[in-house]
């Protein structure tokens, strides 16, 4: 499927609340397929999602910032993992490779990777000089 299984057990979880949202609603229900809605089965308002957003960034102490943004960190994620650049496309459901370029920053422990891996390149092969007698 492509998805990680903790992410996969929480669509499960969330497929079981909606089911019952559903049969709580009954008649009422907006059947429009879609995976959040609200408990009558209509899509969540943009004004709803963003105020979620912007709660849980308050619960989890992190700074503020946009839904949107979300995107770039989780590009940014792919590129710290090695993830191959069809593959981050893939995931991203990006068509055009300009867009790993914009969402997928090169961060310091990337840089520290990259030095470290040029280290054990260029230098562990090479012994250490004999010490002049």
């Amino acid at each position: 499927m492509g998805l990680p299984a903790q992410l996969v057990r929480l669509l499960v979880q969330h497929q079981a609340t909606q089911a019952r949202e559903r049969t709580h609603a009954g008649s009422a229900w907006t059947d429009g397929d879609w995976v959040f809605t609200n408990e009558a089965g209509a899509p969540i308002s943009p004004r709803t999602d963003w105020s979620h957003w912007k709660q849980l960034l308050k619960d989890a102490g992190l700074r503020d910032s946009r839904l949107h943004d979300a995107r770039h960190t989780a590009a940014t994620i792919l590129l710290l993992l090695g993830v191959s650049q069809p593959t981050m496309m893939t995931v991203m459901g990006w068509s055009n490779p300009a867009m790993a370029q914009r969402y997928a920053h090169v961060v310091d422990p990337i840089r520290r990777d990259v030095a470290a891996r040029l280290d054990v390149l260029l230098w562990d092969a090479v012994q250490p000089p004999p010490e002049l007698e």
